[in-house]
């Protein structure tokens, strides 16, 4: 009786590989063409404003937008360091924004605190301390109002991460109208960080009895500095 089992099991396993080998090779798909869907995406937003539609999105999503000329961002970090009771922001250091920063917030009460580009060494300073992180932004999304955060050792993704408060330097000029867009126009693919991040509000959560909270897993405000060069 075994002996039969085996051989029908035998017989029954080459039939299935038979019926393999003489199976037809699948014959492979090709790629979607998906040039002309993003190419009609780019043409429904010819015209628009992309400022005013990356600042609808980014309010609606409860971030705090100020938009400001390349003269007068720094004040304009200065006043949300004042209007939000600011005392110990963060910024990272030797980048683009740090040396006006650090002038111009020298001028109020608030302790302008550097990145040690060590988490060991800023640990209890950043978690206990520091109340705002200060940091640029490479790009901006007019579709979602999203924010491209750009990690690095001079501003790591503690520090817009951790404080209670983020501020996010953002230039007009690198807004895009999609997130294709900000991929390709910019070639992620040749250079991704660890984190690359879209920032889309403050941090919230409806996990718990679907009440909405604000912070539960970074920061609870949101401030924009958006530096337009037109005088509008």
């Amino acid at each position: 009786m075994s002996r039969d089992l085996a051989a029908h099991g035998r017989r029954a396993r080459a039939a299935i590989f038979d019926r393999l080998g003489d199976a037809t090779p699948p014959v492979p798909k090709p790629a979607p063409a998906l040039a002309p869907w993003y190419a009609a995406q780019a043409a429904a937003h010819t015209g628009t404003d992309r400022v005013a539609r990356f600042v609808a999105a980014a309010t609606a999503w409860h971030a705090q937008v100020v938009e400001t000329t390349p003269t007068a961002w720094a004040d304009a970090v200065a006043d949300l360091v004042a209007e939000h009771g600011i005392r110990n922001p963060m910024a990272g250091p030797d980048t683009a924004i740090a040396a006006a920063l650090d002038a111009r917030l020298a001028r109020t009460a608030a302790r302008l605190h550097w990145y040690a580009r060590d988490l060991e060494t800023d640990k209890d300073l950043l978690f206990d301390t520091v109340d705002c992180g200060v940091t640029t932004a490479r790009g901006g999304i007019a579709e979602t109002g999203s924010l491209v955060l750009w990690p690095d050792a001079r501003e790591p993704r503690t520090l817009s991460l951790v404080p209670p408060m983020h501020i996010a330097v953002l230039h007009a000029d690198a807004l895009v109208d999609t997130l294709h867009e900000a991929m390709t126009g910019q070639r992620w693919a040749d250079a991704l960080p660890t984190n690359a991040l879209l920032v889309t509000g403050p941090s919230k959560t409806a996990d718990i009895q679907r009440l909405l909270v604000y912070g539960a897993h970074g920061p609870k405000r949101l401030a924009i500095v958006l530096i337009r060069n037109d005088p509008s």
